[in-house]
């Protein structure tokens, strides 16, 4: 795992001292919630490139509250389609190289084929209007892998790859976790690593969690050796340090 392939999310309140003393990336989180960008807009930029000082990789969180490009009402499908093209206006003014993007699927709202047919034709679309900003999705309530190696394939774009959220699967589905990571390598373009009790979300330390983060990473780094990763914990210094000792980066 090389140094520079790792970034920190700023859902950490240190994730700007961290990042700079360990040399990581910054993952973007400030407009995860689409308000940030029409309302207050003026006040987080300011935040945003105060953190960024003399951090020079960079990702961006897209928005992804109520967005739904799977959805059955095209005026639901019209605005997240508008939500990504703020993001990625976004990527652009902070030089980001990648957006991470949930996918929208929710269960007992749709049919996993109803879900995977209309991903492919929404992103399809999307996608004719060649960016040049990589867009990886990312799994959260999905319970069957399978279903986004379905969705990157019917898209064929070659912007278009997977985050894999590795907590997420321990929560939202009964699939193993190196399972699922073995399946989906392929196509992962970056990883969000956190731990947790397998209950809930709750984005916890690498080494706090009933997640065998050591065996999965290193699995993770054979299999993916290009791949990206955010530390996305709500604290960061924890799991840098834990990276470290795990001789997961060099000293």
């Amino acid at each position: 795992m090389q140094r520079s392939n790792i970034y920190i999310s700023t859902i950490a309140s240190d994730a700007p001292e961290v990042a700079r003393q360990y040399g990581f990336g910054i993952e973007i989180a400030e407009f995860c919630t689409a308000r940030y960008i029409d309302d207050y807009f003026s006040k987080m930029d300011r935040t945003v490139r105060n953190k960024l000082k003399q951090i020079e990789r960079r990702l961006l969180h897209a928005p992804f509250n109520e967005l739904f490009p799977c959805a059955i009402d095209p005026k639901a499908r019209q605005l997240a389609a508008f939500r990504y093209r703020q993001a990625i206006d976004l990527a652009k003014q902070y030089n980001a190289t990648k957006v991470v993007v949930h996918s929208g699927y929710t269960p007992g709202v749709y049919y996993p084929s109803w879900y995977v047919q209309q991903s492919i034709l929404f992103w399809k679309d999307f996608l004719q209007d060649d960016s040049g900003i990589e867009i990886v999705l990312e799994n959260v309530a999905e319970t069957d892998p399978s279903w986004l190696i379905e969705i990157i394939n019917g898209v064929n774009h070659p912007k278009l790859k997977l985050c894999m959220d590795i907590p997420h699967v321990n929560v939202y589905s009964d699939f193993p976790v190196v399972k699922w990571l073995e399946d989906s390598a392929p196509y992962i373009s970056h990883f969000h690593i956190h731990n947790n009790d397998g209950k809930w979300d709750t984005h916890s330390p690498l080494d706090q969690g009933v997640l065998p983060m050591r065996d999965i990473l290193e699995r993770a780094n054979h299999l993916c050796p290009e791949a990206t990763y955010t530390l996305e914990t709500t604290q960061a210094r924890s799991s840098a340090c834990w990276l470290e000792d795990n001789h997961f980066i060099e000293v």
